[in-house]
């Protein structure tokens, strides 16, 4: 996939050099559960990059990479025998939608990170998508306790438009930071941009400091 623009990507690029939707609040009151800036929705908003990729589940692979003792390419049945988990979790988009209470299934980052064992010096993972979506995560964010590859949502799989068949959750940051379609996980000592980040956004996402947008 080229970066060329989609209406998304174009209008998304412009709230970064606008600094859309930032309050300027700081921190987060312990009584509040919604991020700043933020507003509730019941449904489940479809944002992409412009391509909905499909992707045939029997020859989905996941490949882990990089700073790793135990580098995998795990196709459907061997992503399956590895525990699996459900977590519920808030989710919070960039573009300012909230929504509560979402229920997962899948693995456990934690789990995929005792199957491969990072080596010492790894510090951060960058994931890509099989649309050609890439982004960057510390690896202090990616191996959260709720975080999960999910391939469930509310009892159903995953489909398509929401990243089936495998998703990345990582709830405590924007989702753009949950990758659809994620087909690998390539870990390193150097932090890196992806897409989004080369594109005005956050290289870290937290909600609740309103990292929206790159300091650059």
């Amino acid at each position: 996939m080229t970066e060329k623009d989609s209406k998304l990507t174009a209008t998304k690029r412009r709230w970064a050099a606008e600094g859309r939707f930032l309050t300027g609040r700081e921190g987060r009151p312990a009584t509040e559960r919604l991020p700043p800036g933020q507003h509730l929705v019941t449904g489940w908003p479809v944002l992409d990059l412009g391509q909905t990729p499909v992707i045939d589940a029997r020859h989905w692979r996941l490949d882990v990479t990089g700073l790793v003792e135990h580098p995998v390419s795990l196709d459907r049945d061997g992503f399956a025998a590895l525990p699996q988990s459900a977590h519920l979790s808030d989710i919070h988009c960039v573009t300012t939608w909230s929504r509560y209470d979402n229920h997962w299934e899948g693995v456990s980052t934690r789990d995929l990170l005792d199957h491969v064992m990072p080596k010492p010096e790894a510090r951060f993972v960058m994931l890509t998508s099989y649309d050609g979506y890439t982004t960057n995560l510390p690896l202090a964010d990616f191996a959260v306790d709720n975080a999960l590859l999910a391939t469930a949502w509310e009892g159903l799989p995953l489909t398509r438009e929401h990243g089936g068949p495998v998703r990345l959750v990582v709830p405590h940051l924007y989702f753009w930071k949950s990758a659809k379609w994620i087909r690998g996980i390539d870990f390193r000592a150097k932090d890196e941009a992806g897409f989004w980040e080369r594109n005005g956004y956050h290289m870290r996402g937290d909600p609740w400091a309103e990292e929206r947008y790159s300091d650059d």
